[in-house]
């Protein structure tokens, strides 16, 4: 069963493709180093957070599957930090 991401996710990626087309249009437009690199920072940082934003729900229905299977949930935790160091 694949994961079901959420409305609010997918409208902050959509957020964040909309400032990707942004910083192409600033480097059409010739402008600063300073203006591309502030935009690429922004579109950076709001990335970590969509992808902390997915660890977490993710890692959260994990812990809830492995607790209901009488599993210990330690091994998701760990995998969740894994991608979590992996992503940056």
């Amino acid at each position: 069963m694949g994961y079901v991401y959420k409305d609010d996710i997918k409208k902050r990626l959509r957020r964040i493709e909309g400032q990707a087309r942004g910083v192409l249009r600033l480097m059409d437009e010739e402008k600063s180093c300073k203006d591309v690199v502030a935009q690429l920072s922004a579109i950076r940082n709001a990335t970590d957070k969509a992808i902390a934003q997915i660890v977490a729900e993710n890692l959260q229905q994990c812990i809830i599957d492995e607790q209901l299977a009488g599993r210990d949930s330690s091994k998701v935790v760990q995998e969740a930090i894994e991608l979590l160091v992996k992503s940056r």
